[in-house]
């Protein structure tokens, strides 16, 4: 029988994902106090097959009831009962932008402030998120994106992608990405900007990628960038990060950047245990004035 545990930070999809699970024939049960996991999971495995997958919502709204969780995941393995742990989390800023969206209080605020209870709860769950199978930061993905990544993992058994890269290209004049953990300056580049049939065109237009990649400072500065990010990401994945931001800039976002974004993005393809997004954050504005 397949017996998941969901749990994770309030706010960061624990519900939705449930909502998924039982989509896929999961038996679902919310906020079951934690000392009744083993009784449960004994029920379970009484039923002659007939619950063959089950998941398990538990979070910290049990209270001191929470801290009976780790007596009762000893207690499953000395059952001889398998089981994984899910765990859903989010930035801060992501999870404070939610609640005030839903004008609900967090369940460890007490009357003070959201952040406040955030941290508390993060406190609390640490050892939690340490023992967790699978980790899914949910801050800047999508509904449709966090279920396919939820029917990879326990529909399609596809090896879990444990660190998502997104590679997005923007333009200085319209500020660096506020959730940037990278950020490249690829203004050095010839720029086609001032090339007139180029201009009016983007880094999606093959003209422009060819012109950006004809120069060798182009080639070689990728191929240094993908030399080291190849060090780092099995670095970051053994950390433990879940989601990784990577952000190319030129001038206005609409040429080099683009062109180097979608370049280092089909080069770190190869990486199975990666998933990978595009985004082109200022492509799509006519910002005029100096060069893209």
């Amino acid at each position: 029988m397949k017996f998941v545990i969901v749990t994770g930070m309030s706010g960061a999809g624990k519900t939705t994902v449930l909502k998924f699970l039982e989509d896929m024939d999961f038996f679902c049960v919310d906020n079951l106090p934690p000392a009744l996991i083993t009784k449960f999971s004994q029920l379970c495995f009484e039923q002659d097959g007939s619950i063959d997958k089950v998941a398990l919502g538990i979070d910290i709204r049990g209270g001191k009831l929470f801290k009976d969780l780790f007596k009762s995941l000893e207690d499953l393995k000395t059952e001889g009962y398998d089981y994984e742990i899910l765990f859903l989390d989010a930035s801060d800023s992501t999870l404070i932008k939610r609640y005030k969206e839903t004008r609900r209080s967090h369940p460890l605020s007490k009357g003070g402030s959201i952040e406040t209870g955030i941290q508390k709860e993060r406190a609390m769950l640490a050892d939690v998120r340490q023992k967790a199978t699978y980790i899914i930061d949910t801050s800047s993905i999508l509904t449709r994106e966090l279920r396919e990544q939820i029917y990879k993992i326990f529909r399609e058994n596809t090896k879990f992608e444990s660190l998502i890269i997104k590679v997005c290209s923007f333009g200085f004049k319209y500020g660096i990405p506020m959730d940037a953990d990278l950020v490249f300056d690829v203004r050095f580049l010839p720029n086609p900007y001032y090339i007139p049939e180029l201009k009016e065109l983007t880094g999606n237009d093959d003209p422009v990628s060819s012109y950006v990649m004809s120069f060798d400072e182009s080639k070689i500065f990728l191929e240094k960038l993908v030399d080291m990010l190849e060090f780092l990401i099995p670095k970051y994945i053994s950390e433990g990060k879940t989601q990784l931001v990577i952000a190319v800039g030129c001038t206005g976002g609409k040429h080099r950047s683009v062109t180097i974004a979608k370049e280092l993005q089909k080069r770190l393809s190869s990486h199975r245990e990666i998933g990978l997004k595009l985004e082109h954050r200022d492509m799509g504005r006519d910002g005029g004035g100096a060069g893209k």
